[in-house]
């Protein structure tokens, strides 16, 4: 059935910036005229019923176009004291055309809306009223309000419901407005939800916002407060176990924050104290995290000893402590030079990097490599440490394990600083090229940033996992063969050779060095036992054959203990005094007699076919000497033979010392016949040791010569250089290693290429006084000067 709509006049009582909606009951104060005046109107226009005034929102001074009639209930005191009434809204009215009433009100007309929703409710409206009732009764519970959700789960009618929701405090004029003037109960009940829901989901988030603020407020007081109870425990503990209140043992923080660190190394390290601090004391990982604490707080992160910038002091020191090795100690004056300029124009550090040095000293044993070392940390003034690299195969060696192994430790460069003490010691990488690689990984390639002056100062250790500046450290490398040594490794490191010691040197050394050490460890002294210089040299150049002097220093100590035994027995009384003499009787004959002081018949060139060679080997120059032989040639087979451990390039060598006299035999008058008919043997005695390289060529076609011609090759001659198929002498190495060992021996003429004359600049001046060097480009040049005169006739095959 069709509604009605009904016509009232009514005295209009305005709500400025409030609404009221139909089914609310509000109480509104009398003390404003408008509303006393509409009240009072509508007071005088009842007569026996409630009086009825059409509440109209007014905002900015604009009416709403739709009202609600509203009747007053009761009228008296409000809680403050002033006059004021509660009025309840029935319905709304739309307003219409105003009019005279009594009073002082102002009066419209209006029709009543028709507001019934409908009955029964379909399938949306009814999901639509149970949502809002559920969104109702959540923020209603969330405000405490529970006597309100009864009330509003019985409400029924679906715009009483949505009505309902003007007593909402979230919801602005402008939406009660709206929701004032929506006729449609169901799009207004809508509109309800939606501002409903729309708050509930900004309560949430803001809820959230909260929460996430309160608790990290809790959670920095209650680290706060465990923090307390944590340091009262430790202090309770310090006690019962007798320490003392103020020591530090387990304060790792303090320790960490009290330690003179880089910031990065402390930032760290304060991570791992928060990480010890939450740990517990059973756990592993404690015990992990202290071990690797205690190692970064005992490096010396900024300790650093002032160089000894006195160049002519240190100098005098590496002379004092040395004997020869100039090269070596011209390097570490000009570092010192050098630094020192640096130091005095502010540029200590040039791009984070400061002014240390990589050097690589090569040679054979016994030179001093090693205490060199030392020698160059005490002239610089600086710290010094040995890291012994023979026979490591592991490169967590060199940069350390992984924390997560248990047993882990850092490597041996950050266990040397450590131990040194300062960030800028001397460090020897002794016997380098004794590294080997295997499963565990290449230490060689480990050390490629080490020794990299382009790349140490950020030097990481796989257990520190902090950047550790290296480029201040002097590192000396030591080896005996260079080839041994990577090439990339090679590379990065300043080459010093160090290639033995002359006779005159040896017998400075053991008379400085040498003597006054054994006389020492053998319990004697100078004036009891005098060594002459005529036996220190017997020693050195009879008993003794070795670039080094470790061997000399063995004989000179056999020789005191002989000494002191035989005075111990009362066969010898002190002082004594040993000259040349005297060594037979106390230590045997010599080992190693010159082979110009034998007789000429038991030399070993003492028949045709035998030349003298010069060779550098591990323990420095060696003299080597070529045997070649002709088979019969009824009983020998044609054709090369090669004995003596031979590698592929001195085979290949002696294949073109045979084929260039094959070819040049006629020329030099040589009977190159008996070379096809006959089997051709060379022998390189010392079988047992292996040989290798081309520096032999000219030495076996010399041997070769001799052996077809007859002559004996001189005595007093070795030869060193490569050969060519057509005759020429090319270059090879080690040229001041083959002279010095050549003096030792006691050759006088050494036949070198042409292209090594260079070369004799670093030989010392007296080992050249003592040969006769002929630089050569030919065979036939070596030919003359090596073989002696025909003694017999000879003559040519037919």
């Amino acid at each position: 059935m069709a509604s009605t709509s009904v016509t009232l006049t009514l005295p209009v009582l305005p709500l400025d910036d409030e609404v009221v909606l139909p089914g609310m009951v509000v109480p509104l104060d009398l003390s404003d005229a408008e509303v006393r005046g509409a009240v009072e109107a509508a007071q005088a226009a009842a007569g026996s019923g409630k009086p009825r005034v059409l509440l109209v929102p007014r905002v900015d001074g604009k009416y709403a176009g739709i009202g609600v009639l509203g009747t007053v209930e009761q009228v008296g005191r409000l809680s403050d004291g002033d006059p004021g009434a509660l009025i309840r809204g029935r319905g709304r009215v739309r307003i219409g055309a105003g009019t005279t009433g009594p009073g002082a009100a102002l009066w419209v007309e209006g029709e009543t809306v028709d507001e019934k929703g409908p009955d029964p409710l379909p399938g949306a409206v009814a999901e639509l009223v149970k949502e809002y009732k559920a969104l109702a009764t959540s923020w209603l519970k969330k405000r405490g309000a529970w006597q309100v959700v009864d009330r509003v789960q019985q409400i029924e009618g679906v715009s009483a419901l949505a009505d309902n929701s003007g007593y909402s405090p979230f919801l602005t004029v402008a939406q009660k407005v709206e929701l004032l003037e929506t006729v449609d109960p169901v799009a207004r009940l809508r509109l309800a939800v939606k501002a409903l829901s729309d708050h509930l989901a900004e309560q949430d988030v803001a809820e959230s916002i909260a929460k996430d603020v309160q608790d990290g407020v809790e959670k920095q007081q209650r680290e706060f407060l465990l923090r307390r109870q944590l340091e009262a425990v430790r202090k309770e503990l310090r006690e019962l176990g007798g320490e003392k209140e103020g020591e530090e043992s387990d304060d790792y923080r303090a320790r960490v924050e009290a330690a003179d660190l880089p910031e990065k190394v402390r930032e760290a390290a304060l991570k791992e104290v928060d990480k010890l601090e939450r740990s517990s004391d059973q756990s592993p990982e404690g015990s992990w995290i202290r071990t690797w604490l205690d190692t970064v707080l005992e490096l010396p992160w900024n300790e650093r000893t002032e160089d000894a910038y006195d160049i002519q002091g240190a100098r005098a020191v590496l002379d004092a402590e040395h004997a020869g090795l100039n090269d070596v100690k011209d390097r570490i004056t000009e570092y010192l030079a050098v630094r020192k300029r640096r130091g005095e124009r502010g540029m200590g550090v040039v791009g984070g990097r400061r002014g240390g040095a990589v050097l690589a000293l090569v040679g054979p044993p016994g030179v001093g490599k090693t205490s060199l070392g030392e020698s160059v940390a005490h002239a610089m003034g600086r710290k010094f440490v040995r890291v012994a690299l023979g026979g490591v195969r592991d490169e967590a060696e060199i940069r350390g394990h992984r924390r997560t192994y248990v047993g882990a430790l850092p490597g041996r460069i950050v266990r040397a600083i450590k131990e040194a003490g300062s960030m800028n010691p001397v460090v020897l990488l002794d016997e380098i090229d004794k590294v080997g690689s295997d499963f565990r990984g290449d230490p060689a390639a480990a050390l490629l940033e080490v020794l990299d002056p382009a790349q140490n100062h950020t030097f990481r250790d796989h257990y520190l996992e902090v950047e550790l500046d290296l480029s201040d450290v002097v590192f000396l490398a030591t080896a005996n063969v260079l080839e041994a040594i990577p090439e990339a490794l090679a590379d990065r490191m300043e080459l010093v050779r160090l290639d033995g010691y002359t006779e005159d040197e040896k017998v400075v050394i053991a008379r400085d060095h040498l003597l006054p050490r054994q006389l020492e460890r053998a319990g004697l002294t100078a004036e009891e036992v005098v060594l002459g210089e005529d036996a220190l040299r017997k020693l050195a150049g009879e008993y003794t054959r070795e670039a080094g002097v470790r061997t000399l220093e063995r004989s000179i100590a056999r020789l005191l203990r002989k000494v002191a035994s035989q005075h111990e027995l009362g066969e010898r009384e002190f002082p004594f005094a040993i000259g040349a003499g005297e060594l037979r009787g106390l230590i045997g004959r010599p080992h190693h007699v010159p082979e110009s002081a034998q007789d000429p018949a038991e030399r070993r060139t003492a028949v045709p076919g035998v030349a003298t060679g010069l060779a550098v080997t591990g323990a420095g120059g060696d003299v080597l000497f070529v045997e070649a032989s002709l088979a019969d040639p009824e009983t020998g087979a044609a054709g090369l033979t090669l004995t003596g451990q031979l590698g592929d390039v001195m085979k290949e060598s002696a294949q073109i010392a045979l084929s260039f006299l094959r070819s040049h035999g006629a020329e030099l008058e040589l009977p190159v016949a008996d070379l096809k008919d006959r089997g051709v043997h060379i022998h390189f005695p010392a079988g047992a040791v292996p040989k290798d390289g081309p520096s032999a060529g000219i030495t076996m076609t010399t041997a070769l010569a001799s052996l077809l011609s007859g002559r004996q090759v001189r005595t007093d001659v070795a030869m060193t250089g490569e050969v060519s198929l057509t005759g020429r002498v090319l270059p090879i190495g080690g040229v001041k290693q083959k002279l010095l060992a050549a003096h030792r021996a006691g050759l006088t003429t050494v036949i070198i290429p042409k292209r090594n004359e260079a070369d004799l600049d670093d030989v010392p001046s007296e080992v050249l006084e003592g040969l006769e060097v002929h630089p050569v480009t030919d065979v036939r040049q070596v030919l003359e000067l090596a073989l002696a005169p025909a003694v017999v006739s000879f003559t040519k095959a037919a």
